[in-house]
């Protein structure tokens, strides 16, 4: 029996796709930055640049072909700072913009032919050593700057459909490349002056100008995601057809069990959500971490939201992690899960077709009972496994940041030591739950292994998964029962025998951090610093307004760790560093 269609608004006119996963061919660094190109990894001279762009544009006409045949209409590409010149740039950085400019002028034509409107990314604001000594602190100037290189793009790029704005966040701290974007724009005043001076300027272009809410919590800005004040304050006064806002579906990162931000329903401005097919935080596509559940939630929840005009989807964005499979190119390693979310999460925004029958369409009718079946157990491991239950569906806000759902596990990192052992014991109020929820969870792997021999889908993804959380059901009996040193051994002896089944070589894997030394941090003390730097509520205290706000910041510039091995690596050399969380 077919099952009828969700109801809805008009389907959605804007379907975005991002499309960089060409630029990392060939990128041989352990752990990758997905956030953006790697532009200096593409060669702009000689026999070497020939070779590489020759593959790009390759790669980028099989994306193009697949991506427009499923009925995506539109692409992200990175980003302007690269193909802007200006005279104040330095020599070298001059003649590898020019070599930019020559190979994506080849580029956007492919993507024109497919049908495929293209949107460039831009970070608030990009500078170089140059035009920073020569323009230094005045905002006047810098933006004055950073318009014209827009107004210039757009004009030698006709091609260009519109420009996605980065204001929160800018290049991690790995990022080496002499074109380098830093955070400008601290206040909601700030941005609405500026975007009240760009959007004539694309109105009259006819481009788009897309706003992306999404922020690292930095500065007063850093609550634009979730703070009502915040973002009326920033889109006061603007109201142009050419102007979107785009929101990520919840008040932090892409993560489980956060409710659909309520910003949809505040704002009448066109606007787009944001979602992630390949999940960063949830394997990158190594195993299937499906969102075709959440999907059909939240589109059915915006059928209340005044103005949706499209979505965006990262299929190869996000993230700093050695898991390295790209969608819809060849020898880029399986892509079965990512491709089953990108289909499924238009299907449903697009025309509000229920999951199943998406399913259905995307494997056949052969193969969607076992499909599905593996699809829900999936889900399962996913919500009751890899996430913790109790502590996820708890609202904690930590100075202008949503506290993610998930703390235990980072990108391709497990951590399992007496550090988070103390907070998840702290936080969990039910851990003998927490105990049962994994356990079960966990026996649903050999019954998972079967559905994927019968529906013919990639079994050995569903083994390192299995192999995988033995290790996190391993941790979470570390978490929350008391403390045994045969569970540490249980631990090292997996983490060895994992590393054993699954080395660097066939493929990647996940790092185990382990560590059984205990915190010299009372429970007490705990609950007092929970208590003092963490709320339950998006509203500030007033120890927030005096403390978390403002001093907190100025205590930890003091008395912060002088040697480098204080804090953990990814903390220092991942994204923009935990310094940015303070400003």
């Amino acid at each position: 029996m077919r099952i009828r269609s969700l109801p809805g608004q008009m389907p959605p006119r804007l379907l975005l796709i991002d499309a960089i996963g060409p630029f990392f061919r060939g990128y041989e660094k352990r752990r990758i930055n997905w956030s953006k190109i790697p532009f200096t990894h593409l060669a702009t001279e000689g026999e070497a640049r020939q070779r590489q762009w020759d593959r790009i544009r390759d790669d980028l006409r099989q994306f193009a072909g697949e991506v427009s045949a499923i009925g995506y209409n539109a692409v992200t590409l990175d980003d302007l700072a690269h193909l802007a010149p200006h005279p104040l740039h330095e020599e070298d950085i001059a003649r590898r913009i020019e070599a930019f400019r020559e190979e994506f002028s080849r580029i956007f034509p492919i993507l024109d032919e497919f049908g495929l409107k293209i949107y460039l990314t831009s970070d608030i604001i990009p500078l170089t050593p140059a035009i920073e000594a020569e323009m230094g602190g005045d905002h006047r100037k810098l933006e004055d700057y950073f318009l014209g290189l827009v107004s210039d793009l757009l004009d030698d790029f006709p091609l260009i459909a519109g420009i996605i704005l980065r204001i929160g966040e800018s290049d991690g701290v790995d990022v080496k490349d002499p074109i380098h974007t830093r955070l400008h724009l601290t206040s909601a005043a700030e941005t609405n002056r500026l975007l009240r001076r760009m959007v004539p300027l694309f109105e009259e272009k006819e481009r788009d100008l897309i706003l992306r809410t999404w922020t690292v919590g930095a500065h007063r800005i850093g609550d634009l995601i979730w703070h009502r004040k915040t973002l009326a304050e920033t889109l006061k006064g603007i109201d142009s057809p050419r102007f979107i806002v785009s929101m990520k579906h919840g008040e932090s990162d892409f993560f489980r069990y956060l409710p659909l931000n309520r910003a949809f329903f505040r704002t009448p401005h066109p606007k787009i959500i944001e979602l992630q097919a390949r999940r960063e935080y949830e394997g990158a596509g190594e195993y299937p971490s499906f969102i075709g559940w959440d999907c059909e939630k939240f589109a059915r929840e915006l059928e209340g939201a005044e103005n949706v005009v499209g979505m965006s989807v990262w299929c190869q964005t996000g993230g700093w992690h050695r898991f390295r499979r790209l969608p819809f190119l060849k020898n880029a390693g399986d892509d079965t899960w990512i491709r089953l979310n990108t289909f499924v999460a238009l299907r449903v925004f697009r025309d509000r077709q229920p999951v199943e029958e998406a399913v259905r369409d995307f494997v056949g009718e052969d193969r969607a009972v076992a499909t599905l079946e593996l699809l829900r157990c999936a889900d399962t491991v996913v919500h009751d496994l890899i996430y913790i239950e109790d502590f996820a569906r708890q609202k904690l806000f930590f100075r202008r940041v949503r506290i993610p759902p998930l703390l235990h596990m980072y990108w391709d990192c497990l951590f399992i030591n007496h550090a988070v052992r103390k907070i998840m014991r702290h936080f969990v109020r039910d851990p003998e739950r927490a105990l049962r929820a994994g356990e079960a969870a966990c026996d649903l792997f050999p019954q998972m292994i079967e559905l994927a021999e019968e529906a013919r889908l990639p079994v050995r993804d569903i083994r390192h998964w299995r192999d995988i959380c033995h290790i996190i059901r391993l941790a979470r009996r570390y978490y929350f029962l008391p403390y045994d040193p045969e569970i540490a051994q249980q631990i090292k002896a997996a983490k060895a025998a994992y590393k054993v089944a699954w080395p660097r070589t066939e493929g990647a894997r996940y790092r185990i951090k382990t560590s059984f030394e205990p915190l010299k941090v009372k429970r007490q003390t705990l609950a007092w610093l929970s208590g003092l730097l963490l709320r339950r509520k998006r509203g500030y205290r007033m120890i927030d307004h005096i403390f978390t706000l403002n001093l907190l910041g100025l205590v930890y510039r003091i008395f912060r760790p002088r040697k480098k091995e204080a804090m953990p690596k990814f903390l220092r050399k991942s994204a923009m560093g935990v310094e940015t969380l303070l400003r």
